[in-house]
């Protein structure tokens, strides 16, 4: 094993990916010339040249639609927005071609493409470049929706992304990229569509996913000095949605707390709490809780952000009111 950063595990993914398959490509704002708006590309255009390294102007919906075409194809594109902010401008690509395509054609044409970018809020971007875009993405029969949070998983599951036949919507996120982690030297691979336990307990199950994790593992601290066991499931997939390893958490402790970034109406967290109410309604002993966003846009102010966005002091919060203790 050894330490390396998020921005060198995605790097890593797609240079082994594409040393084994000349089918693969990168294309996307900046990601030759100035090595990534974030460097996750760094030195990707000396090794593998400007057909496969491919800048391109200011126009998600021209290159997103190029990738698409390129996939339908025979190619396996990989396409990188500076922000899943930008990928707006390219949503009809998207929803209406990528994800629909192989269904559309009976099985004629398959889009084996990865989208992947920044999703959600960094720090003062203000509401037009912060938003958690996974509910809206996962509302689409056809696509993958794709997270992480640790070196190690962004590797395994990226390349597990790039194999795949399907369209793929990669979430990053531009806060984590320089934070390090252990991955191992050898290769290996995640599964798409299994969600990992990052802590066991046994009172209530606190679900998330992506750079919340991190959030979630200091309320998983602060409630152990409260007596409280909180088991934290991260989902990595969310969608496809790990039911079992999410039910069985569920069913052990009796109690379910969401935390995401994202809205309250339609977000992923309202699906999830459905599901569990759904299937595991026999065995809560409370009502599902779920702490995201503040219902407004993403203000610009510091201060405002952390009043928006969820933290250690809300979780907790609502662990405490699940376990009868508000």
């Amino acid at each position: 094993m050894r330490q390396i950063q998020i921005r060198e595990a995605l790097r890593e993914a797609m240079q082994e990916e594409m040393r084994r398959d000349d089918s693969i490509f990168l294309m996307g704002e900046e990601v030759a010339q100035y090595n990534g708006a974030y460097k996750v590309s760094q030195g990707m255009l000396e090794e593998f040249g400007e057909s496969r390294i491919v800048d391109t102007p200011i126009s998600e919906g021209g290159f997103a639609g190029l990738g698409i075409g390129a996939a339908m194809a025979g190619m396996r594109p990989i396409i990188e927005f500076m922000t899943w902010n930008f990928s707006f401008v390219a949503f009809d690509q998207i929803v209406n071609t990528a994800a629909k395509t192989y269904q559309m054609s009976a099985g004629q044409y398959r889009v084996p493409i990865v989208f992947r970018g920044a999703n959600g809020a960094a720090e003062n971007l203000a509401a037009q470049h912060s938003t958690a875009v996974e509910s809206l993405y996962a509302h689409f029969p056809g696509l993958k929706v794709v997270t992480y949070a640790t070196p190690y998983d962004a590797k395994g599951l990226l390349k597990s992304a790039i194999r795949d036949d399907n369209p793929i919507v990669f979430l990053e996120s531009e806060m984590t990229y320089g934070l390090k982690g252990e991955v191992p030297t050898e290769e290996y691979y995640i599964p798409i569509g299994k969600a990992d336990v990052k802590a066991r307990g046994t009172d209530v199950t606190l679900v998330t996913w992506g750079k919340q994790v991190f959030v979630c593992q200091q309320v998983v601290e602060a409630m152990k000095a409260e007596g409280i066991s909180v088991e934290l499931v991260d989902l990595r997939t969310i969608r496809p949605l790990d039911h079992e390893t999410l039910f069985r958490s569920v069913v052990k402790t009796g109690r379910a707390v969401i935390t995401a970034e994202g809205h309250v109406f339609s977000g992923v967290a309202s699906e999830i709490s459905t599901r569990i109410h759904e299937h595991c309604f026999d065995h809560l002993d409370a009502p599902v809780q779920r702490v995201v966003n503040r219902d407004i846009n993403q203000p610009y102010a510091t201060v405002l952000e952390k009043a928006v966005m969820p933290g250690v002091d809300r979780v907790s919060a609502a662990i405490r009111k699940t376990m009868g203790r508000s």
